[in-house]
């Protein structure tokens, strides 16, 4: 995938041997929270598992039951959809670490005849125990009754420290501790405001990762990252160096706020990488009918998926596509001004005219467009790009061609 002329310092100092990494999709039930999202019809939802399924994303929070019968009846349906669909995605649902929650995924699994890993997710960090007038016994024995219930009722369970990125370690070891003797066989921590940097991310993995071995478990370690500062994709790399073998995100990074960390850019980076390997050629689709289910559009300038991505209309960044383009190198022209290769999701780039551009730009798109790029067509154009405030629309270029007579396609 990356350019044999690139040398790429990102691999220098990166832990080697890293574990299989598995993703977890929460476009569903986290992404579902933000305040801005209308909430997809069951139709949209089973077209977007479907979108999750064909990206090989290992789980899929398909909802929490524990909030009402609308949201049990959507869940068993999607559950219903993998099974008889024979989806590759597994589901998972979210609970409260409370029995009332768990109940309801305990009765869709055994409808379906499908395993669900129930995520039962409780606050951990002193600000939140404060606020909530919690001790650590009291969670202690939440965490010990709803995870040992899940368990004799055939659930996997992973179990969700909320806000674990600003607890304290003598909280989160008897939390965790008290999770892995009741069954509990995945550990998530939960950046549940967005507070990590990459080296916070690392700590926290680590810590964990040393309670798991202090128990003797083979646990499995979950990281599920937010936006607020803007660490999100950063702090899902850190976190698999630090050990990590689960990421949590969703399309576009809708979620709580500003989201989570979006599940389309981790992707690609984690291709990028080399940590896993997928073809993307897909994700377009995927983020395009989160979009439409949940009313949001999607920037231009979005990373990989938005209309700008892999769009120039600035001289020199043309200039150096083009005569990529005129070495016959594809892989070539897809890297020279761009680090995500825009055939890796079905792509390709783009040149367009406007006020920064040279007259690179304007003979490449009439050669792309059909024309002979004629010296006075070409300074006609120019021209009135440098006189412009933006970019040319295709009828404006095409109604200044069809001013100058000898202009003709090629």
């Amino acid at each position: 995938m990356q350019h044999s002329l690139i040398y790429d310092w990102n691999r220098i100092g990166r832990p080697q041997g890293v574990a299989p990494i598995a993703l977890d999709d929460e476009t569903l039930r986290d992404g579902l929270q933000s305040p801005s999202v209308c909430t997809p019809s069951i139709d949209q939802k089973i077209e977007i598992l479907h979108l999750i399924d064909g990206l090989r994303i290992d789980t899929a929070d398909i909802g929490l039951p524990g909030a009402g019968p609308h949201v049990v009846r959507d869940v068993e349906r999607l559950a219903r959809e993998i099974a008889e669909s024979r989806l590759r995605v597994a589901p998972n649902c979210a609970a409260r670490t409370v029995i009332a929650d768990i109940v309801p995924i305990v009765e869709i699994s055994q409808r379906v005849g499908i395993p669900i890993e129930c995520c039962a997710f409780i606050g951990s960090s002193p600000i939140r125990q404060y606020a909530e007038d919690w001790t650590i016994e009291w969670l202690e024995r939440r965490t010990d009754e709803a995870i040992g219930f899940a368990v004799r009722e055939g659930l996997k369970v992973m179990y969700v420290t909320e806000d674990t990125t600003r607890a304290d370690p003598d909280s989160l070891r008897r939390m965790f501790l008290t999770a892995i003797r009741a069954g509990a066989t995945r550990l998530c921590i939960a950046d549940t405001v967005g507070y990590a940097t990459p080296a916070g991310t690392r700590a926290v993995v680590q810590f964990v990762a040393s309670v798991i071995k202090e128990s003797g478990a083979d646990i499995g370690i979950d990281w599920h990252g937010h936006r607020d500062r803007d660490l999100a994709i950063a702090n899902c790399l850190a976190a698999i160096d630090a050990g990590a073998t689960r990421l949590h995100g969703s399309a576009l990074g809708v979620g709580e706020r500003v989201g989570n960390a979006p599940m389309d850019t981790l992707l690609v980076n984690l291709v990028l990488e080399g940590y896993i390997e997928r073809d993307l050629t897909t994700l377009p689709a995927y983020c395009e009918a989160v979009s439409r289910a949940c009313g949001l559009n999607i920037p231009a300038n979005y990373p990989v998926i938005g209309s700008d991505a892999f769009r120039t209309a600035t001289g020199v960044h043309a200039a150096a596509v083009v005569k990529a383009f005129r070495k016959g190198e594809p892989d070539l022209v897809d890297s020279v001004y761009s680090a995500v290769p825009a055939s890796m999701v079905g792509r390709g780039q783009l040149i367009e005219i406007g006020p920064m551009s040279g007259k690179w730009n304007v003979v490449f798109w009439l050669e792309q467009h059909g024309f002979t790029p004629d010296e006075r067509l070409v300074d006609r154009i120019f021209l009135r790009a440098k006189q412009a405030t933006r970019t040319l629309t295709l009828d404006e270029i095409r109604a200044i061609i069809a001013e100058v007579p000898a202009a003709r396609p090629v």
